[in-house]
């Protein structure tokens, strides 16, 4: 099977089950964001280096697909897709982004005010990504008020995320602005 399908030759896109909506959909919009995102995690792990940095973005990636599987089904199919053995987003997930903020935090990590993005290649990225991961958030946040979506852990976990990758950009330049001796 060709991965050119030819179906959204129209200007529509499948949703799971055989669902079609606009390419312009809220939905749709709000997935695609959040695929950009998970792309711009992507660029974050090219760039690391650190293990710290890529086994724990690689993580995030891995739940953001369960986030873009989620938002890719309508819900009154939700229950369909949880017994088809797909998950959903749950606390669970914002816990794990808890835990590595503070981790991150118990690193020392140095800032002083607003931070300019552009240090380093590896935090240049993670600030991409923290400005795709706000986007997402707002794009969430439009489906929970349209009532088009019912999961309110999505943007809490989005907002955690952009806290956490805030705070890796900055740990990545303190580790940058270290001497080499000290590393």
């Amino acid at each position: 099977m060709s991965i050119a399908t030819k179906t959204g030759d129209q200007g529509t896109t499948g949703l799971m089950y055989n669902r079609r909506v606009s390419k312009t959909c809220a939905r749709v919009e709000a997935y695609g964001s959040v695929d950009e995102l998970n792309t711009a995690l992507g660029l974050v792990r090219a760039t690391a280096n650190s293990n710290f940095v890529g086994t724990h973005v690689l993580t995030i990636q891995k739940d953001l697909v369960v986030l873009m599987g989620e938002l890719a089904t309508l819900d009154e199919d939700l229950p369909r897709y949880v017994q088809s053995g797909f998950s959903i987003l749950t606390s669970d997930y914002t816990q794990k982004l808890d835990e590595l903020v503070a981790e991150i935090e118990s690193r020392k990590v140095s800032f002083k005010g607003w931070a300019t993005p552009g240090a380093n290649l590896n935090s240049a990225a993670l600030d991409l990504a923290r400005t795709a991961c706000r986007r997402s958030e707002r794009r969430i946040a439009s489906l929970l008020e349209s009532g088009a979506i019912k999961n309110h852990q999505i943007l809490v976990y989005l907002n955690r995320l952009s806290d956490a990758l805030w705070l890796l950009a900055r740990w990545v330049e303190t580790e940058y602005e270290k001497p080499a001796s000290s590393s």
